[in-house]
């Protein structure tokens, strides 16, 4: 009985581990997505950790708009969780203490919440419409009008994948 056990322990972190080693490949492609430089140049701006983090956040609001249904329920739950507790470590290694943190984590969660629900109905809204969405996250941003296309790009390149695509890293980001 001991070894069924011991399998069975086993078995359960493997999956854990290997779950959580499918997430970080999500985590990671949305960093990437965040760190193309392209991306800051239309925008004039530079590659600063706060910019960073809004289209991190922005671009994760869209992942879960593209993939939230009932039988993704649990699994994006999970990625949600993980991805927070990754954004948490990156400010930890910023410098910021603890007390501070907490506060930072539950602005950051706020804005992803504030996000995730202007852009849920994304497709029926006007390119006008769209603007004042991405502005309300980004007002001191130039040329928002380019973000615009990005992200319908960006949206429409995740309409055509499935969230198995993006567990199992068959993807380009």
């Amino acid at each position: 009985m001991e070894q069924f056990e011991s399998i069975i322990d086993n078995k359960i972190i493997y999956n854990i581990f290997n779950m959580s080693k499918n997430y970080l490949n999500i985590y990671n492609k949305l960093v990437n997505y965040t760190r193309n430089k392209d991306l800051y140049k239309n925008l004039n701006r530079k590659d600063i950790f706060s910019d960073r983090l809004t289209l991190f956040l922005l671009h994760f609001s869209f992942f879960l708009k593209n993939f939230k249904n009932e039988d993704n329920k649990k699994i994006l739950q999970e990625i949600y969780d993980f991805n927070f507790r990754q954004l948490e470590l990156s400010i930890r290694e910023i410098g910021y203490g603890d007390q501070s943190i907490n506060k930072k984590m539950k602005d950051y969660i706020n804005l992803f919440h504030s996000m995730v629900s202007e852009i849920h109905f994304w497709e029926t809204l006007s390119r006008l419409e769209k603007l004042k969405k991405i502005s309300m996250f980004l007002n001191d941003f130039q040329n928002i009008d380019d973000l615009i296309d990005y992200f319908e790009e960006f949206n429409d390149n995740l309409s055509k994948k499935t969230l198995n695509s993006y567990l199992k890293s068959v993807i380009n980001p």
